[in-house]
């Protein structure tokens, strides 16, 4: 019976995308606190050098069939606010991953923590999928576990710039979408919460063999290039040479953590009708491995 509880709840995610319209307001914008700063300013190419421009503070990264691009702060950090503007391109874009995330993989190879926000690539008929995830210790091998919880959009993530964000700090990570947040991670156990260090990057790149309906659809490099706009970039938090002492932004207008009674509703409005996936809810996962769920 349980077995089929879950099925149904995850079933139902799937299909309950159907509402309309823009999430309630949050009440709260912390992208407020912090001041934007130039790509110049807080960051560096990292690879794909011959395909990423900077114009006035705005970055512009893109992929063909020779390379992608990435980028990486100029420091590490252990906690803090992480927040950029990503326009994304329209079209075929299947196999296509645009993304924004902490990480200590340089550090720690094959045993590194993360904190994703990626845009999975899709085709012209469908919208492009925001996936979240959270990886502790655990790259390339039997141990890697991801934690992701995959989001549709109430807006075209194509037709603008929108803001995305992270916000981690040592008791919760929290995605947030235009100041609406989407997930709230607590930390409910050393073993399932990131705590090392770790830099800021972002990145386009051919993610063909998974990124789209599980590697249902390729990319496609007749549509060459795909596109990444990048501005707004916010860095705000404790750098890992900063003193014990340093605390990083606020997610709430409390300015303790965790969220306020009106963003708690509007991130439960946006699950109810924008999660696509979550994976304590997926049947075929193996939940031993994510005491959390």
């Amino acid at each position: 019976m349980a077995r089929l509880i879950s099925l149904l709840l995850f079933f139902l995610m799937i299909f309950s995308t159907s509402a309309q319209g823009p999430p309630p307001s949050p009440g709260y914008n912390p992208s407020s606190e912090v001041n934007s700063i130039g790509f110049d300013q807080g960051f560096r190419n990292l690879w794909g050098s011959k395909h990423q421009s900077v114009d006035q503070g705005q970055l512009t990264i893109w992929l063909d069939n020779s390379s992608g691009s990435g980028f990486k702060s100029q420091k590490p950090y252990r906690s803090g606010y992480f927040g950029t503007a990503v326009k994304l391109q329209p079209g075929y874009t299947a196999g296509v991953i645009t993304s924004f995330y902490l990480s200590n993989n340089e550090d720690h190879p094959g045993n590194h923590d993360e904190i994703d926000i990626e845009f999975l690539g899709t085709t012209p008929d469908k919208p492009y999928t925001l996936q979240t995830n959270v990886y502790v210790r655990g790259s390339g091998s039997v141990n890697i576990i991801g934690r992701e919880m995959r989001f549709h959009l109430w807006f075209d993530p194509t037709q603008d710039f929108h803001n995305y964000a992270i916000i981690w700090n040592p008791t919760e990570i929290i995605f947030f979408v235009d100041d609406v947040p989407v997930r709230r991670y607590l930390r409910k156990s050393d073993a399932t919460f990131p705590m090392r260090p770790m830099w800021v990057y972002g990145s386009i790149w051919d993610a063909s063999s998974w990124a789209t309906e599980d590697g249902k659809y390729k990319a496609d490099y007749k549509f060459q290039p795909f596109i990444g706009r990048y501005k707004n970039f916010k860095l705000a938090g404790c750098t890992s040479d900063e003193p014990a002492s340093c605390h990083p932004p606020s997610a709430s207008p409390s300015q303790s953590t965790g969220l306020s009674p009106q963003q708690e509703s509007a991130m439960d409005w946006v699950q109810r009708n924008y999660l696509v996936y979550d994976y304590c809810h997926d049947p075929k996962r193996d939940h031993t491995h994510t005491p959390e769920c």
